[in-house]
């Protein structure tokens, strides 16, 4: 009994210094890049001995692939319920449709703008987009692919265009970026609008042009001949 207390607390720990090595990972390689980050660093942001990258990542880059895994599990967590498209149940009705597009928006503001660590997830992914490794393909086929599909057959239920149009997947993608742009320009943002942070107030005003926005497209394909 003593021995299997001690293995769960062991376990317990091991555990724990394996996501506080993600979480410095994650923010290192966001703000200083694959290789301004050293493992050195890495170590001591997460509190842990440097000997354990190799132990539980093989190195640094498996560390990388790691802070990949742990974006993809996290925003899928996130999106599942939202996106999620029950093919047995059948075509989706238009109303639900838009209504499943309100929601996601609704979901994506309060992830991306108002969660603490998207601010790291954006900022590591804008490393792997403008200098791609095998983390961004992790990042794309986990999250970017399967996402923007689901949200691309979400709006042919809403709208009847098909959800792998060009037009359908630039539609899909300027909906998200309206709201990945707050993350992004957050600074900025926050100087030319007075704010003095994004908490709920401020998230709910980024949330009600988005639904106009949304509002007014899905309104201009309704007046448009077939």
């Amino acid at each position: 009994m003593i021995k299997s207390s001690t293995a769960r607390v062991d376990g317990s720990s091991s555990d724990q210094t394996r996501q506080a090595l993600i979480r410095a990972g994650l923010k290192l390689f966001g703000t200083k890049g694959y290789d301004g980050a050293s493992t050195r660093e890495i170590a001591a942001e997460a509190g842990a001995n440097i000997g354990s990258i190799a132990y539980h990542f093989g190195g640094k880059e498996g560390l990388r692939a790691a802070c990949a895994r742990h974006i993809v599990d996290t925003i899928q967590g996130v999106a599942r319920q939202v996106l999620a498209l029950d093919e047995a149940a059948g075509p989706m009705a238009p109303e639900v449709a838009r209504k499943r597009l309100e929601t996601a928006l609704e979901t994506m503001v309060a992830f991306i703008i108002a969660r603490p660590e998207a601010g790291e997830f954006v900022q590591f992914l804008l490393r792997e987009l403008a200098q791609p490794t095998p983390a961004l393909d992790i990042i794309y086929d986990g999250i970017f692919l399967p996402m923007h599909s689901r949200m691309c057959r979400i709006w042919e239920a809403a709208t009847g265009e098909p959800a792998e149009s060009e037009r359908t997947k630039i539609t899909v993608f300027t909906l998200i970026g309206q709201v990945v742009y707050f993350r992004i320009g957050r600074i900025a943002v926050e100087r030319r609008l007075g704010w003095q942070g994004i908490g709920p107030a401020e998230s709910a005003a980024v949330l009600a042009v988005a639904r106009d926005n949304l509002d007014a497209i899905l309104a201009s394909r309704g007046k448009e001949k077939p």
